[in-house]
């Protein structure tokens, strides 16, 4: 039975293509919502709930997730001693630089900017898709989709999905903000399903990695043990 940590590489694994110039896409401020149902060979249902903050502009994306007030005070307190590396507490900045993605994680309450190195990527989870952050599924895969009888609530964007061996994926795809609104995954048996969903939210009148200034800039290494 898939574990959670399959689900969170579901859009990974539609996204596996190298890093790219992007075409024009409009910048978008939005709320993800990612649920995720297993039921086990035991039969015990496991689910998950989790939300994230994204923002995209030109050349950058960047990923919040919203955690409990308990998670920030916790984080807030552990002082400036060795403190463990801990990627879903930190925002993601990934940015597009003349063809190279480079990946950094921000630390607000200890001013901190850690640069990951491409061969460290696997032990924050990132797979070094550049489509995957900017267009949540890469817009290749989505053409390469069958559209789909699915009526679409939402003008402008349109359902493509694919089965194979009782295994599904479905896409629904916004063609003038270039975007994956709805991602589905699953299996006809019922026993595993997953969804990832967007919402618009209000855009931010500057962007976060604009405030950056008079952070000291650290790498990775320096939190391994």
């Amino acid at each position: 039975m898939k574990s959670l940590k399959s689900f969170l590489l579901f859009a990974a694994s539609l996204c596996s293509f190298a890093a790219q110039a992007a075409p024009a896409a409009p910048d978008l401020d939005l709320g993800i919502s990612f649920y995720s149902k297993v039921i086990t060979e035991e039969g015990v249902t496991r689910e998950s709930r989790y939300e994230e903050r994204w923002l995209r502009r030109t050349g950058h994306v960047w990923v919040e997730r919203v955690l409990p007030q308990r998670a920030k005070d916790k984080h807030e307190h552990k002082g400036s001693g060795h403190r463990h590396f801990n990627p879903t507490q930190l925002a993601r900045h990934v940015m597009l630089e003349n063809g190279t993605l480079k990946l950094e994680y921000v630390d607000a309450h200890a001013r901190e900017r850690i640069a990951v190195p491409p061969g460290e990527y696997g032990n924050v989870s990132f797979n070094g898709s550049w489509d995957g952050q900017f267009y949540l599924v890469s817009p290749k895969m989505v053409a390469d989709m069958p559209l789909s009888a699915r009526a679409s609530d939402v003008p402008g964007a349109r359902w493509r999905e694919r089965e194979k061996n009782g295994q599904f994926q479905r896409v629904l795809w916004d063609d003038a903000r270039q975007i994956a609104l709805v991602i589905e995954s699953g299996d006809r048996a019922g026993q595993e399903f997953q969804r990832i969903e967007v919402r618009p939210s209000k855009a931010s009148a500057t962007a976060p990695w604009n405030k950056l200034a008079g952070y000291s800039l650290r790498e990775y290494a320096d939190f391994l043990d």
